[in-house]
């Protein structure tokens, strides 16, 4: 038994697929089984991998097989998260640490509010007035959909909606930015589509400003490749990133509004060293997303999960998926 990890990539050999990883070469074969334990299992002929307590694995030599290409450590050995699809990347360079259908589009619930939050800040004006409506209440009444909790008759800027509907995922935030900007949702969710296109995310669709599952359940959808990109460009506006940063939100009362308190839906946020954004989702549909950003050590990486599996504590699978990206994505930059 190795008492610590190999430089596999240095060892001249071949590395065979199995339900962990295996390296073989002219010393011998190492087996990087699923959770990082190695095994060296000897210099010649023909070897047996217990890669799980249900499957045996036998390896031999084979010429045909290729060693990976030069300074890629391979994706296998990237923890197991239960998701769909996702991807891990380190921002500024653009390198892709970990993917799983990169360019597979799925719905992907609420992180849809990012790209609304980009439309409102790429127009500006965020100290515009807008008064909250009984239809933006009767809105999140109707449907269950996040609220924010605003109160018919406030009067809010368009900034402070922003927290609303980032923060704790307010989709009577978001009505009423769309309302306000589009000016008319219709033509707000036009303009969605259009600022997709010319940020080149190829494999998205806005049907709705929220990312309710409006018409159908998959109406709005993204790649987790298209979903990095919208998050890197959201994360260069100064205004987003202070706002999905924050754990909490406290707006005082004036005589204009009621006093809100507001608590981020990003368990990342306080509570992983290094995080700093960005949004979740969740629908039937996408089941629990959720799209982050952390730096450690001068290094930010940038990553996105989908439809994490339910049967493990709901949002908080997606949270914890995205800690085990993060914890063996910076251990590789």
């Amino acid at each position: 038994m190795l008492t610590s990890r190999p430089d596999l990539r240095k060892l001249p050999g071949r590395w065979l697929g199995a339900r962990g990883l295996v390296w073989l070469g002219a010393r011998g074969l190492v087996w990087l089984g699923a959770h990082g334990v190695v095994r060296w299992l000897g210099a010649h002929g023909v070897a047996m991998v217990a890669a799980t307590a249900a499957a045996l694995i036998v390896v031999a030599p084979s010429s045909a097989l290729a060693a990976p290409a030069a300074g890629q450590f391979p994706a296998a050995a990237a923890p197991l998260v239960g998701v769909s699809g996702g991807e891990l990347v380190a921002a500024g360079t653009g390198r892709r640490l970990w993917a799983r259908d990169a360019n597979v589009a799925r719905p992907m619930g609420s992180i849809t509010k990012v790209m609304t939050a980009l439309v409102v800040l790429e127009a500006g004006d965020l100290g515009r007035e807008i008064r909250v409506t009984r239809a933006a209440v009767r809105y999140v009444d109707s449907t269950g959909a996040s609220s924010a909790g605003l109160i018919a008759g406030d009067v809010l800027t368009a900034r402070q909606l922003l927290e609303a509907m980032l923060v704790p995922s307010g989709c009577d935030a978001a009505y009423l930015l769309a309302t306000a900007y589009g000016p008319g949702r219709a033509a707000f969710i036009r303009k969605m589509n259009a600022m997709a296109r010319a940020i080149g995310l190829t494999s998205s669709h806005f049907a709705s400003f929220d990312g309710m599952p409006f018409p159908t359940e998959f109406s709005t959808y993204s790649s987790p490749a298209d979903l990095i990109r919208l998050g890197e460009r959201a994360m260069r506006n100064s205004v987003f990133r202070g706002i999905v940063a924050q754990r909490s939100y406290f707006l005082p009362a004036t005589g204009r509004h009621h006093a809100y308190l507001w608590y981020t839906t990003n368990g990342l946020i306080g509570n992983y060293r290094g995080a700093i954004g960005i949004k979740t989702g969740n629908t039937i549909a996408a089941g629990f997303c959720l799209l982050f950003e952390a730096r450690r050590r001068g290094h930010t990486l940038i990553g996105v999960v989908l439809h994490a599996d339910p049967t493990s504590g709901g949002l908080a699978s997606a949270v914890r998926a995205a800690e085990q990206l993060l914890n063996w994505g910076f251990r590789r930059v």
